[in-house]
């Protein structure tokens, strides 16, 4: 890419493109020989939700993991909130919420625990009533006490994404987050892990709430229809490549197909 353009931004009007959440030019990741993320190149206004879309193998999953400071960048720019990654990374903290495909929980320690341990790594203000408020609000007050590893695959996806949740992130990189969930349970974290708007500074201290920035989300999965129902833009992978980059109004069955193909 010529150093004087810019990544596509798919054409989205909306939310404002002046402060980008995310920010990826030319992003390369390997694993080994293979090339996992072949020169990604894509901007994502604050406040946008991302379908990330593809097969098996493309580097979905890559993708989140090097956007929540997990993975390193091995060559081209990767900027989240205004942070260059690999070194930006420790700016992020509580500010980038991670939910991924296996649950980042320790299975010996009970739901309660864990939360709890994650608002202290966090600096989470109340920790222990923050805890309480994501514990109802996943419906999960009645198994606070139960460890990990005696939860069915739903439950554990419920306490992963209330850890997700416990900082109240700007940013959330969700890796399929309503797999294994019952519809009511479905219904329930969907709303949680919704989109959310900007909240403006009140015009005088303690004349209103805090300012709070507008949430932005990278969805990946594997129901397209849901995810177009739900985004601003589709980002399209295939073999660590983006060969999809649109608004979910202009993307057709075909183009859907081809990538799957």
């Amino acid at each position: 890419m010529p150093p004087e353009a810019a990544p596509p931004t798919a054409g989205l009007a909306g939310p404002d493109r002046a402060a980008p959440a995310i920010v990826l030019d030319g992003l390369v990741r390997r694993r080994g020989e293979r090339v996992v993320l072949r020169e990604v190149s894509v901007i994502v206004p604050a406040g946008a939700t991302v379908a990330l879309l593809g097969p098996n193998g493309a580097g979905k999953s890559t993708l989140l993991r090097v956007l929540a400071g997990l993975m390193r960048p091995m060559g081209g720019v990767c900027r989240v909130l205004g942070h260059e990654l690999p070194d930006g990374r420790h700016d992020l903290r509580g500010r980038v919420g991670y939910l991924a495909h296996e649950p980042m929980l320790y299975r010996d320690l009970t739901v309660r625990e864990n939360l709890a341990h994650r608002a202290r790594l966090l600096r989470v203000a109340d920790p222990a009533g923050r805890v309480r408020e994501l514990l109802e609000a996943t419906d999960l007050v009645r198994r606070a006490d139960f460890p990990v590893h005696a939860l069915s695959r739903g439950l554990t996806q419920r306490t992963t994404a209330a850890a997700t949740l416990l900082s109240d992130p700007e940013l959330l990189l969700l890796d399929e987050p309503l797999a294994n969930l019952d519809p009511s349970a479905s219904a329930r974290l969907g709303a949680l892990l919704g989109p959310r708007p900007a909240v403006p500074a009140p015009a005088s201290p303690g004349a209103g709430p805090a300012a709070r920035p507008a949430r932005t989300r990278v969805i990946a999965g594997h129901d397209p229809e849901a995810a177009l129902a739900e985004s601003d833009i589709v980002v399209g992978l295939r073999d660590g490549a983006v060969t999809l980059l649109a608004t979910p109004d202009t993307v057709g069955p075909d183009q859907i197909a081809a990538l799957y193909a």
